[in-house]
């Protein structure tokens, strides 16, 4: 990185600590999060890449309106399939793979995230486990967290180039408590996100099933006592973060919903939208998931683990995805 750049990255930082943001940046806005926003004229001169399998004017009103939409039927069988059977390569031989692993068990504790060869195979194929960027070692992942319908809808909502930041697999249920996407999951500009959860098997009422307050994605943004970001700077917890989005939903009439979606369907939120995990009442119910985030080139011209290095470039149906900048000879070892 240049001086000069050095020099920009420090100043926006000294601005950042003396005048926190409060809100998303109007200037830098998706077009469809303005008030004045017009879904049909835009949609009269939008080309998608790819063939719609959807009626497009009726998602991005829906997004518009509740924060959130759900592609019915988009992805194939065969495709979820070969990701999950790359998952399961990864379980059963561990130590072949370079990969950092959550599990959130007190024995863990205070290392519960390091590389998954370091954990006890049988752990691993128990609960509160977190497969982290699983994308980089399957090729089946970057082809299925950039299927066309995906594509699709978040060209159609950024309207620049769509950029990968982040993937989570999961096994059980998470059980997180309520909160929004946009203060942990942080780019250069913050509204420059969305997140896809894409079930990988049918998901019941017992296994601790996402739910959202439907329109919760116009809520007045929380204030971490350092704007509306979580730091080490942070005076205030996740906790409260939490009990702010709970009790304000439920006072400005926001409706919660539970999600009971299908294998094949693919839930897209936008990046404020207040969501958690459900309860899991049957200890023994899986919810298998892959959940992956997005930003823009603008906001992330980078890979988030090395924000001063030129990251390498792949493609995929027409997404860039920055390959791992520490673990590269890992990169699609698992072929598609």
């Amino acid at each position: 990185m240049s001086l000069l750049a050095k020099l920009k990255r420090k100043a926006t930082q000294v601005q950042a600590d003396l005048f926190p943001p409060t809100e998303f940046d109007p200037k830098k806005l998706p077009w469809i999060d303005h008030s004045a926003a017009d879904v049909a004229a835009f949609v009269r001169q939008f080309k998608p890449r790819f063939p719609l399998t959807y009626n497009l004017e009726e998602k991005l009103r829906f997004w518009q309106k509740n924060g959130y939409v759900i592609l019915e039927k988009a992805i194939s069988d065969e495709l979820i399939a070969r990701y999950w059977q790359d998952v399961e390569e990864l379980l059963e031989h561990p130590e072949k793979y370079k990969l950092m692993t959550r599990i959130d068990l007190p024995k863990f504790e205070p290392n519960q995230e390091r590389l998954i060869g370091e954990f006890p195979k049988e752990d691993l194929k128990g609960k509160y486990v977190k497969l982290n960027d699983f994308h980089h070692l399957s090729e089946t992942g970057k082809n299925l967290m950039t299927h066309p319908a995906i594509t699709n809808f978040l060209e159609a909502i950024f309207q620049q180039q769509v950029v990968v930041m982040q993937s989570l697999t999961f096994m059980y249920g998470s059980q997180q408590p309520t909160h929004q996407d946009f203060p942990w999951v942080t780019a250069k500009i913050a509204s420059h996100l969305a997140a896809a959860w894409i079930p990988l098997e049918d998901i019941t009422i017992d296994s601790g099933p996402l739910y959202y307050y439907v329109g919760s994605h116009k809520l007045p943004k929380f204030n971490f006592s350092n704007g509306i970001l979580f730091t080490n700077r942070s005076k205030r917890t996740p906790l409260e973060f939490a009990n702010y989005l709970d009790t304000q939903c439920v006072a400005q009439g926001y409706p919660k919903e539970t999600l009971l979606i299908k294998r094949g369907d693919v839930l897209i939120w936008h990046s404020a939208l207040a969501h958690g995990g459900g309860l899991i009442t049957n200890p023994d119910k899986t919810r298998k998931s892959f959940v992956c985030h997005y930003s823009t080139k603008e906001a992330l011209p980078f890979h988030r683990f090395k924000p001063q290095q030129e990251p390498v470039v792949q493609t995929y149906n027409g997404v860039s995805i920055y390959k791992h900048p520490d673990y590269s000879d890992q990169e699609n070892i698992l072929p598609a």
